[in-house]
């Protein structure tokens, strides 16, 4: 997976915000919903759970007085106490018994007995089966109970025997209805008449359900704030990915202009160690990133460029200083250096940063214009000699032929015209030189082998080499390398070069020529000698016409041969150390078929 792949993939797994909202609406939902359902399913089963119970106490106020009125004779103080001891159980408020009219017959409360109830339930809206009904009513004390209620029937009709049996006992003991004893059932009648009332207590149930309101509360309030929390945080973490985006965009435009910059730039953190390299500055200082990151600038760096440090020590900025360094051994650059310091907003010391501008290719070019000003100077001259001493030489030369003919063979006269005629044809092969040298280059160009040139060239200097005892190595390419050149002019240019060669080699030596095409379409000719070399403080003047180390040379031969290269859109570079030999590089286009 690439890194374009890895970037889309981690950018889809980045959820929206709205996502984390609508996710925690939906749950908040969810929980609000739920807890609803849970309060009315909790409210039903308290009513279920307190109804039954209310059932189950009426029952057995019912059997209990059931039992007592037929076994024991019970009368209405046995049933007000059976009540009152029914009413202690735990979260029994009262226990009343009315008639149809809401007359407290019986009570747990033996204050209300024989007072109105303030609210007591109609006969005609009670179900007349067994089946119990309840409300929610509030007491005198602000207190809320869950009332149970039915008509109170302790002796049922299918027992009519049961009762006939019992008034004639109570008639037989002189205990006739409706004395004193049984005053809670004034009317004579218990069946369907009176109703039985049970308060019970719902704050346990009201009391968990408040619990659970609570906690969906909190719950609620939680998702809320989660939902926020994630809401926002989202925002941040959107906010965050922009600011980083923008900031990695910002930070890779910036480190690719800093790269492609033409200037070298290197860069030390605030303790005095290489941060950073671009790579024009690795190209002038031979110097690679991965070698100098985290090192002292002044251990890779010749004397941290000629006491640069102490300058900037000193608070001191450098504006274009030039110096000549030695980065890598034997190899002088010219630069020019640029140096300050880094203060950040806070005016914190950052570190340092040092700019470098390779003045090679400047002094090349500031030398190619002296020299053509050389050459235009030359050509002006060129021409005032041809005009002014060719001809007069030819007069020279014509009599001094003249004289020496007329002297004897072995007189010194003789001997002196022949001296006089030979320095004529020196000087006018100088004039002849120079006036090649300045005259424009027009070349007669054609497709050529430069391989057979090669060969052609090696075989006019074979008998010389072989005189002088240096031996020839061709190292040429198998396939033939074609371009438009002028055959003669560069057959010239290569015999100069060799015949150079030659003379440095005094002693014998070996001469090695070789070929190659270049990956950037270039033919590439490089012609090497092991003769004397040329020292180093030479090597910038050896193109100019007239300097030489010779004592027989014009100092054209170079400059004549830098000059048809240049013609053909080439170049021509040496390399030379004394007595370790020199080698020419030339370098023409490859114009392919």
């Amino acid at each position: 997976m690439n890194k374009s792949s890895e970037n889309r993939f981690g950018h889809n797994l980045h959820a929206s915000p709205w996502i984390i909202v609508g996710s925690v609406v939906i749950l908040l939902i969810t929980v609000v919903v739920l807890a609803v359902q849970n309060h009315n399913r909790e409210k039903q089963y308290m009513s279920r759970i307190l109804n039954e119970k209310g059932a189950a106490l009426i029952k057995a106020i019912e059997a209990g007085t059931r039992t007592g009125m037929m076994g024991m004779m019970w009368g209405g103080k046995q049933i007000q106490t059976l009540i009152e001891e029914t009413a202690l159980l735990q979260d029994v408020l009262y226990i009343t018994i009315t008639d149809i009219h809401g007359l407290v017959l019986a009570s747990s409360r033996s204050a209300s007995i024989g007072t109105q109830l303030r609210d007591s339930p109609s006969l005609e809206g009670i179900d007349p089966s067994d089946k119990v009904n309840w409300r929610i009513i509030s007491l005198d004390n602000q207190r809320r109970s869950f009332e149970v209620y039915r008509n109170f029937r302790p002796i049922s009709n299918r027992d009519d025997w049961m009762n006939n049996r019992m008034r004639q006992m109570m008639g037989r003991h002189g205990m006739m209805m409706g004395t004193d004893n049984d005053w809670c059932f004034p009317s004579g009648k218990t069946d369907d008449e009176n109703v039985i009332l049970i308060g019970l207590d719902p704050e346990p149930f009201e009391d968990a359900r408040k619990e659970d309101v609570r906690n969906t509360v909190i719950i609620s309030g939680v998702l809320v704030v989660l939902g926020l929390a994630g809401f926002i945080s989202m925002f941040w973490m959107q906010s965050y990915r922009s600011t980083k985006k923008s900031l990695q965009d910002t930070s890779a435009i910036a480190d690719e202009v800093v790269r492609s910059l033409p200037v070298g730039l290197i860069a030390t953190d605030r303790d005095g160690r290489v941060a950073f390299y671009n790579s024009t500055a690795e190209r002038i200082t031979g110097l690679n990133l991965f070698d100098a990151r985290g090192k002292d600038p002044e251990t890779i760096l010749p004397s941290y460029f000629c006491g640069l440090k102490k300058m900037l020590d000193q608070g001191e900025s450098i504006f274009e200083k030039e110096m000549e360094c030695e980065f890598v051994k034997d190899t002088i650059v010219p630069v020019s250096v640029s140096a300050s310091k880094i203060i950040n907003e806070e005016g914190q010391f950052v570190g340092q940063v040092l700019i470098l501008r390779d003045l090679g290719e400047v002094r090349r070019l500031q030398d190619e214009v002296r020299r053509k000003e050389k050459l235009a100077a030359i050509g002006g001259l060129a021409a005032g000699v041809a005009h002014e001493i060719r001809n007069p030489l030819s007069s020279i030369k014509g009599i001094a032929s003249y004289f020496k003919n007329k002297f004897d063979e072995d007189s010194g006269d003789k001997e002196m015209a022949g001296v006089m005629i030979e320095e004529v044809d020196r000087m006018n092969r100088v004039i002849s030189e120079l006036l090649e040298f300045a005259r424009p280059t027009d070349l007669n160009l054609k497709r050529s082998d430069v391989n057979s040139l090669i060969e052609h060239s090696v075989r006019l200097i074979e008998k010389e080499a072989h005189t002088k005892d240096i031996s020839i190595k061709l190292y040429l390419t198998k396939q033939p390398l074609t371009t438009e050149i002028d055959s003669d002019r560069f057959s010239q240019c290569l015999l100069n070069l060799y015949l150079n060669a030659l003379q440095a080699m005094e002693k014998g030596g070996q001469l090695s020529i070789k070929n190659s095409l270049s990956d950037d379409s270039l033919i590439v000719i490089e012609i090497g000698d092991t003769g004397s070399g040329i020292e180093a403080q030479n090597m910038h003047k050896i193109f100019d016409p007239y300097y030489t180390t010779k004592t027989k040379g014009t100092g054209l031969g170079l400059a004549i041969v830098h000059k048809i290269i240049e013609a053909h859109n080439g170049s021509v570079k040496v390399r030379s150390a004394p007595d370790q030999g020199t080698t020419f590089t030339i370098s023409i286009p490859a114009k392919k078929l």
